[in-house]
């Protein structure tokens, strides 16, 4: 009897939430439920607005104990989408991506740390671009959680990091405007 009580304990322990496992996602590009974006400033008149249309990525994410979070994400250069062919084939060009050259850019997280109660959080990693790798740091939220229509479960995030170009090799000169990036990964995951 002492023995049964001792394992319904235990038992009822590790299924508690502060006990919780580490989430596993894969982010759904399949669905078109996730982007990666980016806007640059034009003379200081409007912004050119693009994407990049093949990425793979993934997550974990422990609820309780955000140490446990990482993410990574890598990109196709040669994706890349302004919704203006000549512009496109500039961005691919070595004046800017070289994408023969470097034919992938990514990110990968070293620390993720919780924000506030709000679902917020700073996440620092290695950003790699045009063959240079650099420290970054910025701040994601999460949108949502919960069961999608076809009995999987799902998670989403967002965030914008801010980046120089010429941080990273680019140094073609688009005027004082545009020496700022900035990169908008949303992040739609599937618990695996």
């Amino acid at each position: 009897m002492k023995k049964t009580m001792i394992a319904a304990a235990l038992m009822a322990v590790s299924a508690s939430p502060a006990f919780a496992a580490v989430e596993n996602y894969t982010v759904d590009t399949d669905g078109m439920h996730a982007s990666v974006n980016f806007k640059i400033n034009h003379l200081g008149y409007s912004w050119i607005v693009g994407r990049f249309n093949d990425f793979k990525g993934s997550f974990a994410f422990d609820e309780d104990n955000a140490a446990n979070n990482s993410v990574q994400v890598t990109v196709n250069t040669a994706s890349v989408d302004t919704n203006h062919g000549e512009r496109d084939r500039h961005l691919r060009s070595d004046d800017f991506l070289d994408v023969s050259k470097f034919p992938e850019a990514s990110f990968k997280s070293t620390s993720v740390t919780k924000d506030d109660d709000e679902g917020e959080y700073v996440v620092k990693g290695d950003l790699t671009l045009h063959g240079v790798t650099k420290p970054v740091e910025f701040e994601i939220e999460q949108v949502g959680a919960g069961e999608d229509p076809w009995g999987g479960f799902r998670r989403g995030f967002e965030g914008e990091l801010e980046l120089k170009l010429a941080d990273f090799g680019i140094d073609y000169d688009l005027g004082p405007a545009s020496a700022t990036v900035y990169l908008e990964m949303h992040l739609e995951g599937v618990r695996q």
